[in-house]
C-alpha cells in the first residue's frame, strides 16, 4: 500500500465520491514504485478500509465491499452497524434505520455516489410517518462498492446530515480488473420461526473495451425471505391501551371487603400503576425484494470521465396477523363497550340490569423508580373479575389484518461528469432524479369483542412473557356460546395509504490548485434540489350500513409453536386469525367501487415542496505534518406546504360519486370531490353536508443557514494520526410536522384550541466539535479514540400550544373564531460521546478480531431522553481467513433507547406531562431494552472461481423488549427467529 498526500485523499473522497483504490493508483507518482500485495475477501477489505480512514483529513468510518459475501450482511445497514458510534432499528430481524451517534435516524443524511437518495417504506405505519430517514432495506449490500461515514463535516459535503453523512458509492466498470467478469450467486433462505424457504440470487456483469476507456457493469437482484413476530404487549386499539393509574372513585368493584384477607384497604391501591391491556400478535409476511443497477462509464483519457448509474429496487410485502388483548381498564370502570372505549359515553355493563365492575383480587404491588428519579408503585400480578353470579361481559377485542399490496420501491438515475481543463483546474458536474414510493393498497381488519367474567395476569419481568388467562370467555374461535360467553364481531375497517417522494437535483464542483505556501488548492461549488413529497390515505366505500359477520371461514389457530421464544409460562397463546385470502375475500363483498377522488382523506394528506439551495467555498490546506481544510457553505431552504384545512360543517356541498364536481363560493378552494370517510350506502340518499369538508391553504418559508467548517490532521508519527474538527451542521424536520393537516376544533371556557402543523420551525443546527486519535500500528491493525460534542438547536417539542392560530369554526355555535395550534414547539438539545475502536490480526496465522464501542450522552432541554438515542453501542468480531476458506462471527450490542416512530405527530404528548398521584412528571416513553445479536458468515472455495456461502443471522434469537418508566412496566416483547442463507458463487 502506497500513501497519497493527506489532500489527494480527502479530495478523491469527498469532492469525488471515487474512494476506490485503482483511482489511487492513476495518481502515482512517475517513477514511485508500486508495492503490490495481493490479498482477497475479509482480509483485503479491512485493508482498503484502514487505508482510506488513514488518509482522510476528517474523522471517517469506511466500508470497502472488496468480495461481497464475506460479512454476514444482506442490506447496507446491516453493513453500517458494524462500524463505531453507528446504530440501526431493526424490524422483523432486518436492519433498516441508520442513526449515528446518540441521535435517531432523520438526523443522519445518506447519499448515493454523492446525491440523497428518495425510498419508500414498506410497513403501513413508517408509510404515514413522513420520515427523512431512508430506509435501507431496499437497498442489498451487493450494490456496495464502499461507504465512508463522515462524523465531521465539511464545506464541500451535500447539507442535511446534522448528526453526520453516509455516502454509498456504487461500482464504477472501469475500476474492475477484468475486461469481462462477473458472479453469479444462486442459493435459497430459511426463515426458522415461520419454517419457509424462500430463494436468494444475484448477478453482476462487467465488461470494459481493450482500451479501458468505456464499460458497462449491470447488476440483478432476486431475494425473497419470509418473515415472522411474535409478540405480547400492553397494546390495544381504543382508549385501554397502555398504562395509568387505579382510581378506586371510578372503578368501585375495588372495596375494603373485596379485598379481604390481602392486608390492603381499597384505598391503598389509589395511584398504584395498571396495564390496560395484555395482548398477544401473531404477524407473518414476506419480503419480496427485485431490482438492479446499471453504471455506465466513458473515460477516453485521463482528463474527461463521465457515468451514468442507474438503480431500481421494489419489495413486495404483504402482512397479516391478529392481536387479541384483555380490556382491564373497562372491565375495572363498569364499561361494556365492545371496542374498549372507557368514557363517561360509553356502554355500561349489564348483568340482571345492573351495572357491575370489576374486583381485583390477589393483588401484587411492587414499587418502582422511574427513569426520571420519581417513585411509584406497580400493580405486578392481580386476578381482574366480575362478582360472582355476573353474566358474560366485554374482557377484551380480538382485531385481525391482512395488510394486501404492500409494498416499497426505490429508483434514482445519475449522470456524473469530471473534466480536467488544465493540472491546476478540475471541475464536476452531478445531475440526478430519484423517487421513492411506500404504499399499502388496502390494510383491512375486522374486530371482535370477547366476553367473558374474568382476566388474571403475572407479569414476569422484561425478557420474559406475563401469566395471562382468560375466565369463563369460552373457546377460542369466532361466534358466542350459549351463556353470552366467547366472541362477538363489532366492527370492521379498510383504507389504504401512499407516499411519494422524489428529488431532482444538479451541482458543479471545481477545485483550484494553488500549491502555494498552506493553501494548497480551492474548492467551490453550487448545488440546487427540488424535491416534494405528498402523502395520504384513501379508503373504499362499504355498500351497507349493516355489519355482515365473518364467519368461520378461512379461520386459522396461531401456529402451533406460537411463542415459543419469548419464555413466560402460562400465557394465552390461543388466538384465531383469518387467512389473508379469507379476509380479502370478507372486504370485496362489502365495499364497492367509486372513483379515487372520492377514496381521498384529504385530513390525512401532507403535500409539500422543498428547494434546498446552497454555495460553498473550502481552502485544502498542507503544511509540514499538518494537513486540513476550512470552508463556509451557505444554504437556504425554501418549503411550501398546503395544508389541509377543515371548512366549516354545512358551508359547502360534497359531490355525489360519479356526478359533475360541485363548486363552493364560500370557499372556491372547497375539495368537494373527496369523500373523507363519508357513508356511501347502497340505497341510501345521498346527503351532500355530511362529514367535514377541506380545502389546501398554503403557507411558503425561506430559511438560512450559513455553516463553517474546518479539519485539522496531525501525523504524529508516520502512523499515528490526530484530527480535530469543529463544524455547524443543518437537519431539516420532518415533513409531518410542517405540512401535516389540522385536527378537529374544540372550544371550551378556556378557548379554541385546533391540533395542526407548524410551518414556523426553523431546520435543526448543531454545533460540533471532534477530537480524534488513530494509531495504525501494524498492517490491518489499528487502536482509535474519538471525543465529541454537538449543541443542537431547535430539536422538536411535540404536543406544544403555539403561536400561531388559524380562523376555524367553533363547533358549539358555528361561529368562526380564532383557534390556537395545539402544534410542535423547538427547544435545544446536547450530545457528548466517546467512542474507541481496535482491530488486528494474530500475525500470520489467519486470525483476527475488529471491535468498537461508543458512549453517547444525550441530553434535551425538557430533561426528557432524546428519541432513537442510545447511550452505548459495541461491535465485536472475529475472523479467520486462509486461501481456502473464511469465517466471520460477528456480535452487535445496541443499549436502550426511545423507541417511537422517527416521525411523531405533532400533536403527540410524547413530550408532554402526565399527572400522577397529584405529580406532574414527564409522560412515559416507550423505551426500547437494549438487545445483542449475533450473525455469522463462513466461505469455502470450491475452486478459485466457486465459492460456497453461508450465512446466518439473529443466531441467538434475541429477544426484543420495551418498557415505559422502568423495567417493571414491560411493555412489549417480541421474537422473529434466526435466518440462514445458502449460496453458490461463481465469478468469472
Amino acid at each position: 500500500m502506497f500513501k497519497q498526500t493527506p489532500v489527494a485523499a480527502a479530495v478523491s473522497m469527498a469532492l469525488w465520491s471515487l474512494a476506490a483504490m485503482p483511482a489511487f493508483a492513476q495518481q502515482q507518482p512517475a517513477g514511485e514504485a508500486i508495492q503490490t500485495v495481493e490479498v482477497t475477501g475479509i482480509r483485503a477489505s479491512m485493508a482498503k478500509s484502514l487505508s482510506v480512514k488513514k488518509d482522510a483529513t476528517a474523522n471517517v468510518e469506511v466500508i470497502t465491499a472488496e468480495d461481497v459475501g464475506k460479512m454476514p450482511d444482506k442490506n447496507l445497514a446491516d453493513s453500517l452497524q458494524r462500524l463505531a458510534g453507528v446504530a440501526v432499528r431493526t424490524d422483523y430481524d432486518e436492519a433498516e434505520k441508520v442513526s449515528m451517534r446518540g441521535t435517531n435516524p432523520d438526523m443522519s443524511l445518506i447519499l448515493f455516489n454523492g446525491h440523497t437518495v428518495s425510498g419508500g417504506d414498506w410497513y403501513v405505519a413508517d408509510q404515514a410517518s413522513s420520515s427523512r430517514s431512508t430506509s435501507l432495506s431496499l437497498m442489498p449490500s451487493s450494490v456496495l462498492n464502499q461507504a465512508i461515514v463522515y462524523k465531521t463535516s465539511q464545506a464541500n459535503i451535500v447539507d442535511g446530515g446534522l448528526a453526520g453523512t453516509i455516502n454509498v458509492t456504487t461500482r464504477k466498470p472501469l475500476a474492475q480488473k477484468e475486461q469481462l467478469g462477473g458472479v453469479i450467486s444462486v442459493g435459497a433462505v430459511y426463515a426458522e420461526l415461520p419454517g419457509k424457504s424462500a430463494p436468494d440470487t444475484t448477478a453482476t456483469v462487467n465488461w470494459k473495451n481493450e482500451a479501458g476507456t468505456f464499460g458497462v457493469i449491470v447488476q440483478g437482484f432476486a431475494e425473497k425471505r419470509y418473515v415472522r413476530r411474535d409478540s405480547v404487549s400492553r397494546f390495544a386499539y381504543g382508549t385501554s391501551s397502555g398504562w395509568d393509574v387505579i382510581n378506586t372513585t371510578t372503578m368501585k368493584g375495588i372495596t375494603d371487603e373485596s379485598l379481604a384477607g390481602t392486608g390492603l384497604k381499597a384505598a391503598d391501591l389509589n395511584g398504584v400503576r395498571l396495564p390496560g391491556s395484555m395482548s398477544s400478535e401473531f404477524v407473518e409476511g414476506v419480503r419480496d425484494r427485485k431490482g438492479g443497477m446499471f453504471s455506465m462509464q466513458f473515460k477516453p483519457n485521463q482528463q474527461l470521465d463521465v457515468s451514468m448509474t442507474g438503480f431500481h429496487s421494489s419489495m413486495n410485502a404483504n402482512n397479516h396477523g391478529r392481536l387479541t388483548s384483555g380490556g382491564i381498564y373497562s372491565m375495572l370502570l363498569g364499561k361494556n363497550d365492545p371496542l374498549g372505549g372507557t368514557s363517561a359515553a360509553a356502554i355500561n355493563t349489564n348483568s340482571n340490569g345492573q351495572q357491575v365492575f370489576a374486583q381485583i383480587k390477589n393483588p401484587v404491588i411492587v414499587k418502582e423508580t422511574t427513569l426520571y428519579g420519581h417513585e411509584l408503585r406497580v400493580l405486578k400480578a392481580a386476578d381482574i373479575v366480575f362478582p360472582a353470579g355476573t353474566t358474560p361481559q366485554f374482557v377484551g377485542n380480538s382485531e385481525g389484518f391482512y395488510r394486501d399490496g404492500a409494498n416499497a420501491t426505490s429508483s434514482f438515475l445519475d449522470l456524473d461528469g469530471k473534466y480536467r481543463v488544465n493540472p491546476d483546474l478540475t471541475v464536476k458536474a452531478l445531475a440526478s432524479i430519484t423517487r421513492g414510493v411506500g404504499k399499502t393498497d388496502r390494510d383491512a381488519g375486522t374486530t371482535f369483542a370477547r366476553y367473558g367474567t374474568g382476566f388474571s395476569y403475572a407479569l414476569n419481568g422484561l425478557y420474559d412473557a406475563p401469566d395471562t388467562r382468560y375466565i369463563g370467555a369460552g373457546s377460542n374461535v369466532p361466534g358466542l356460546n350459549a351463556d353470552g360467553s366467547g366472541y362477538r364481531m363489532v366492527g370492521r375497517a379498510a383504507s389504504g395509504i401512499k407516499t411519494t417522494d422524489r428529488e431532482k437535483s444538479f451541482q458543479l464542483d471545481a477545485e483550484y490548485g494553488l500549491n502555494k505556501g498552506v493553501i494548497q488548492s480551492l474548492e467551490t461549488g453550487v448545488r440546487y434540489a427540488d424535491h416534494d413529497r405528498v402523502s395520504g390515505r384513501f379508503g373504499p366505500a362499504f355498500k351497507s350500513a349493516t355489519l355482515a359477520l365473518q364467519g368461520q371461514e378461512g379461520v386459522m389457530p396461531y401456529p402451533a409453536d406460537f411463542g415459543e421464544g419469548l419464555g413466560g409460562g402460562n400465557w394465552d397463546r390461543t388466538g384465531f386469525t383469518y387467512s389473508p385470502e379469507a379476509v380479502k375475500a370478507y372486504f370485496d363483498s362489502q365495499t364497492k367501487v367509486t372513483t379515487p377522488e372520492f377514496e381521498r382523506r384529504v385530513n390525512s394528506e401532507i403535500d409539500m415542496r422543498e428547494r434546498q439551495t446552497a454555495a460553498y467555498l473550502m481552502a485544502n490546506l498542507e503544511w509540514d505534518k499538518w494537513s486540513g481544510n476550512a470552508g463556509l457553505r451557505y444554504v437556504r431552504t425554501q418549503v411550501n406546504a398546503q395544508i389541509s384545512t377543515p371548512i366549516p360543517a354545512g358551508a359547502c356541498d360534497r359531490t355525489e360519486p360519479g356526478k359533475p364536481a360541485t363548486t363552493c363560493a364560500a370557499y372556491p378552494g372547497a375539495i368537494t370531490t373527496a369523500g373523507d370517510a363519508v357513508s356511501f350506502y347502497d340505497g341510501a340518499v345521498w346527503n351532500p353536508k355530511s362529514g367535514i369538508m377541506y380545502y389546501k391553504a398554503p403557507t411558503d418559508r425561506t430559511f438560512n443557514n450559513l455553516l463553517p467548517s474546518m479539519n485539522l490532521r496531525y501525523e504524529m508519527e508516520k502512523n499515528m494520526i490526530v484530527r480535530l474538527g469543529a463544524s455547524k451542521t443543518i437537519g431539516r424536520q420532518n415533513y409531518n410536522v410542517l405540512g401535516a393537516g389540522f385536527g378537529t376544533p374544540v372550544c371550551d371556557a378556556n378557548g379554541c384550541r385546533v391540533t395542526g402543523p407548524n410551518p414556523d420551525l426553523k431546520p435543526l443546527t448543531a454545533k460540533n466539535v471532534d477530537l480524534s486519535w488513530a494509531w495504525y500500528f501494524a498492517r490491518r491493525s489499528m487502536v482509535a479514540v474519538n471525543a465529541f460534542h454537538s449543541k443542537i438547536d431547535g430539536y422538536v417539542k411535540t404536543g406544544a400550544t403555539g403561536t400561531s392560530t388559524v380562523d376555524l369554526q367553533d363547533p358549539r355555535d358555528q361561529t368562526v373564531r380564532t383557534f390556537a395550534i395545539n402544534s410542535s414547539s423547538q427547544q435545544g438539545a446536547k450530545i457528548s460521546g466517546l467512542e474507541v475502536s481496535y482491530e488486528q490480526p494474530f500475525g500470520e496465522t489467519g486470525f483476527g478480531f475488529t471491535s468498537n464501542v461508543s458512549r453517547a450522552k444525550t441530553k434535551v432541554d425538557d430533561g426528557r431522553p432524546m428519541v432513537g438515542a442510545s447511550d452505548w453501542a459495541g461491535n465485536l468480531g472475529g475472523y479467520y481467513e486462509n486461501d481456502v476458506m473464511s469465517a466471520r462471527l460477528v456480535a452487535n450490542y445496541r443499549g436502550e433507547y426511545v423507541s417511537s416512530s422517527t416521525a411523531p405527530s405533532p400533536t403527540a404528548n410524547s413530550q408532554g406531562l402526565s399527572v400522577i398521584n397529584g405529580v406532574a412528571m414527564p409522560t412515559a416513553p416507550t423505551m426500547a431494552a437494549p438487545v445483542t445479536t449475533l450473525a455469522f458468515s463462513a466461505n469455502y472455495n470450491i475452486t478459485p472461481q466457486l465459492v460456497l456461502s453461508f450465512n446466518a443471522t439473529n443466531l441467538t434469537n434475541a429477544k426484543r423488549a420495551q418498557y415505559r418508566y422502568s423495567e417493571e412496566e414491560p411493555q412489549k416483547l417480541d421474537v422473529s427467529g434466526r435466518q440462514y442463507y445458502l449460496n453458490l458463487r461463481y465469478k468469472f
